[in-house]
């Protein structure tokens, strides 16, 4: 059975490999020509590559696969986030996305030294808030703020600009954003969900992700899942239709087997190129048609949200 626009795939770049942009920029630019639609790299406060620092180098480099560095929300600034994230979206002209994640370990807390480690649950209710800011501040520009007229010196209509006035448990931000908004609106926001995952990074992914990355053994049990996601989803007052599931898979997977099973594959390499040279000529033989559509959120078939903060939007 050939594959559909509308099952969609993606590879995380991770694995052993030298450091260098000619590395991750040769590997992107393998999974773009395979049509893949987005690539991830994951980070953390451990020695490495700042993979948000790396996608902003290999943007350039290319023209239509989507861009989701993970950015661990434990040690940010939610407001520094928010803009770098935004920045990845204008350089690669509208391809970003942003992998949430959690600094856990002890280490990451000592390294940094901001303050101890906190229990996972909090972990992951701080990194709620924080993509609910970075919402909140994508939003705070709204699309036709800009006037950059030269004969009155104007340079944004500060009536189109708004205050976001977040006050947490853990954090307060003001606002607006000191960036535009992103040419998608919000980058596409996504979330990683293990085995048995409960609690507060279950909580996230059904009120704010847009595409999770699934683990599961098998296609029944990931439509099951898929099913419950969709349905706590909705239970939140989101539309479904407007969410993501991709199962994490290895190379030697057989896409014809998770048809109808869920929204799409993850690859997880252990070899690269290697893995990912199989996996796209796996894809291909399926004979995916090509993709249309320039940003990340066109390429997924998700919506462009509208600022909550113009005139007659929901909020």
């Amino acid at each position: 059975m050939p594959l559909s626009p509308s099952f969609h795939l993606s590879a995380g770049l991770d694995g052993p490999g030298p450091l260098t942009a000619g590395h991750f920029t040769a590997l992107a630019r393998l999974a773009e020509r395979g049509g893949l639609d987005f690539v991830t790299l994951d980070d953390s406060f451990s020695p490495g590559l700042d993979a948000l620092a790396v996608f902003a180098r290999i943007a350039p480099a290319t023209s239509r696969i989507g861009l989701v560095p993970t950015v661990t929300t434990t040690h940010t600034e939610p407001f520094h986030t928010s803009i770098a994230v935004n920045t990845l979206d204008w350089v690669s002209e509208g391809r970003a996305g942003w992998l949430v994640d959690v600094s856990g370990t002890e280490a990451e807390a000592a390294t940094v030294g901001r303050r101890p480690l906190l229990p996972a649950e909090e972990l992951w209710r701080e990194a709620a808030d924080t993509v609910e800011v970075a919402a909140r501040l994508w939003d705070s520009w709204e699309d036709d703020a800009e006037i950059r007229d030269r004969a009155t010196g104007r340079f944004v209509d500060r009536e189109k600009l708004h205050y976001v006035d977040f006050e947490g448990p853990y954090f307060s931000v003001k606002g607006p954003s000191i960036t535009p908004r992103p040419p998608q609106g919000r980058p596409v926001v996504v979330v990683r969900l293990d085995h048995g995952d409960r609690g507060a990074r279950l909580e996230l992914a059904v009120r704010q992700a847009d595409v999770v990355l699934l683990e599961a053994a098998t296609p029944t049990g990931a439509a099951t899942v898929r099913a419950s996601l969709r349905e706590l989803v909705s239970g939140h007052g989101r539309d479904p239709d407007q969410f993501r599931v991709l199962v994490r898979v290895g190379p030697e997977v057989r896409p014809a087997d998770w048809l109808g099973a869920v929204d799409g594959l993850h690859l997880v390499a252990r070899q690269l190129p290697d893995d990912l040279t199989r996996f796209v000529a796996a894809t291909d033989r399926l004979g995916r048609p090509p993709v249309s559509g320039g940003t990340l959120r066109e390429r997924l078939g998700l919506a462009r949200p509208v600022s909550r903060y113009a005139v007659g939007a929901a909020r």
